[in-house]
């Protein structure tokens, strides 16, 4: 059996691709029956597999790694050629799209196939790819100047995710000074965030005009293939939140005052959720994965199966150590049929929601793995945040194994968390739009905007004497602002169909699941609101759907003595 390790990585030659994936293209073209233009297809389908293949383990081994160079020179070179690929797959959209087959076509594949093309057709002009090729290059400096922090912290150098437990401190004074000295690094590069910053808005935005948009507004819209909804309908749900959430958001920080025994909440108190100190697992990195072979084997054959398979394989890099890329994230290794979870974990509770939600990504990708439409494997956005924000809540009745005599803190803190997000969460997709529509604003506008964004959806935030902070420069952590622009709405409208599995899984918890395996079978093979009605959900858009769950919601956190945890 192969492991990661063994996995073969190769340096597409692209001039040899080119030519190979234009001889097919011909055949598709020419192809005289519906059969043989499918078996075409199908070689194409596999080229493009190989290519992202070997993008996928360039990318993963140069994120565990930052400093291996050998890696981080093959994660530029498809920085480069990734555009040039994209104008390749663009081609084969438009051959697609006026097939005399597409009605065939269609009815055996779906619409949705046809609606991603179309979308990507748009979003693509071999005119761009210069701009995209740059804009690569800037999301990939952004990756390695955070990377690349190393804190001065209680005698020690620490990654910004190993100073995070710090930031949870029981110790006021630990918290204040952790907190301080994480974004004291960002305030120290400030300049060079706001360069990069300032160079991908304008970069994006001349993407768009040569594209014939107004902005890049459009442009990224197309990009996140959101097919059955708009921006007016996100700024509808954005009002929803300020309406129905911001206010029990900011009843929530009142309570952790109390429960924490502060006069005034600051910044850096947000993190510490009880004065006994935060509900953290009670074991180290070896010791989670044994809970959770546990947890996946009880839950269901499907989950055993799949975690299984991720552990024989070694297909999860975990543990916070130097040179490593910050956050998390889920990818699919398409030759090997494997998806691949990357980790920072610090001994936090967030140790659990990682292995909960990215295994969900993993989960819902692995179930769809078979399908033989590459766009097909993943949803869009959206859709797959449904899974990994869902998994954190099914996988609840197995929250003892990680948190002992601490759980009932964890499900409070977990659930009271999603609220809070989503503030935050709208914020950051309506600074997006106020970026793009004005991408001449200097980096100082840019951060007026965010202040007043918080006072509107964090009023209760408060950073103390922090210059930088003050200033407005604590979006400049968020990475999909620089290297994903426009996803993040993405997480709150997932959240909303989250809470309503919580819910169901409380009533009726098999029938819950059952949804919720049959949402991960499709993959991405309809559109985000179809996908959500299939898994017997109410969309996010849908008048009451967020008034209803929030309120569920509330009625669940009063009901705890937050004091006595």
């Amino acid at each position: 059996m192969l492991t990661f390790k063994d996995y073969s990585y190769k340096r597409p030659d692209f001039d040899q691709v080119k030519t190979e994936f234009e001889t097919l293209l011909d055949a598709f073209r020419e192809a005289n029956s519906l059969a043989q233009q499918e078996e075409v297809m199908g070689r194409l389908n596999q080229l493009r597999d190989d290519i992202s293949t070997q993008g996928n383990l360039a990318f993963i081994r140069a994120s565990i790694n930052t400093k291996d160079t050998f890696y981080e020179e093959e994660k530029n070179y498809f920085d480069e050629i990734q555009p040039q690929f994209e104008e390749l797959t663009t081609l084969f959209y438009k051959e697609l799209v006026k097939s005399p087959y597409r009605k065939e076509l269609e009815e055996k594949w779906g619409s949705q196939f046809f609606n991603l093309a179309d979308y990507s057709i748009k979003a693509f002009s071999p005119e761009v790819i210069p701009l995209l090729q740059e804009e690569n290059r800037l999301s990939s400096e952004y990756s390695r100047l955070v990377a690349s922090a190393e804190i001065d912290f209680q005698g020690e150098q620490l990654t910004l995710a190993q100073i995070d437990p710090y930031t949870e401190s029981v110790d006021r004074s630990i918290r204040e000074e952790a907190v301080k000295a994480k974004f004291n690094f960002f305030a120290d590069h400030e300049e060079k965030f706001d360069e990069l910053y300032d160079k991908l808005v304008k970069t994006r935005h001349e993407i768009a005009l040569k594209l014939g948009y107004k902005n890049f507004i459009d442009v990224g819209y197309l990009r996140m293939l959101r097919v059955d909804y708009s921006a007016e309908q996100v700024k509808v749900f954005r009002e929803q939140v300020k309406k129905y959430v911001v206010p029990l958001a900011t009843k929530l920080r009142k309570r952790q005052q109390e429960r924490i025994g502060v006069d005034q909440l600051m910044f850096w108190d947000e993190s510490l959720e009880f004065l006994t100190g935060n509900a953290n697992p009670q074991g180290g990195p070896e010791w989670i994965i044994e809970q959770g072979k546990k947890m996946y084997k009880e839950l269901s054959d499907e989950t055993d199966e799949f975690f299984t398979f991720m552990n024989e394989r070694e297909l999860m890099d975990l543990e916070a150590k130097k040179g490593k890329e910050a956050g998390g994230y889920c990818t699919f290794i398409e030759n090997y049929e494997a998806p691949f979870i990357f980790s920072n974990f610090n001994g936090t509770s967030a140790d659990i929601d990682v292995l909960t939600h990215e295994a969900g990504h993993a989960f819902q990708v692995y179930m769809s793995r078979n399908i033989q439409i590459p766009e097909y494997i993943w949803p869009t956005h959206e859709a797959a945040e449904i899974h990994s924000m869902s998994m954190e809540f099914l996988t609840w009745p197995w929250m003892e194994n990680f948190f002992g005599d601490q759980t009932e803190k964890y499900k409070f803190a977990h659930l009271s968390s999603g609220i809070l997000f989503l503030p935050y969460g709208v914020a950051v997709d309506e600074f997006q739009h106020r970026i793009y529509e004005k991408p001449d604003m200097t980096p100082a506008e840019r951060k007026d905007v965010w202040k007043e964004l918080e006072n509107t959806y964090l009023p209760h935030r408060n950073y103390g004497g922090h210059e930088y902070l003050n200033q407005g420069g604590v979006w400049q952590r968020q990475g999909h602002i620089y290297e994903d622009p426009f996803y993040y709405i993405d997480y709150t409208l997932a959240q909303i169909c989250a809470f309503q599995f919580w819910k169901k899984s409380r009533e009726d918890f098999d029938g819950a699941w059952a949804d919720y395996v049959h949402l991960c079978k499709l993959g991405g093979s309809k559109s985000f609101t179809e996908l959500v009605k299939e898994a017997n959900l109410k969309s996010p858009f849908a008048e009451g759907s967020l008034e209803s769950v929030v309120n569920e919601i509330e009625n669940w956190l009063n009901e705890v003595d937050d004091q006595a945890l």
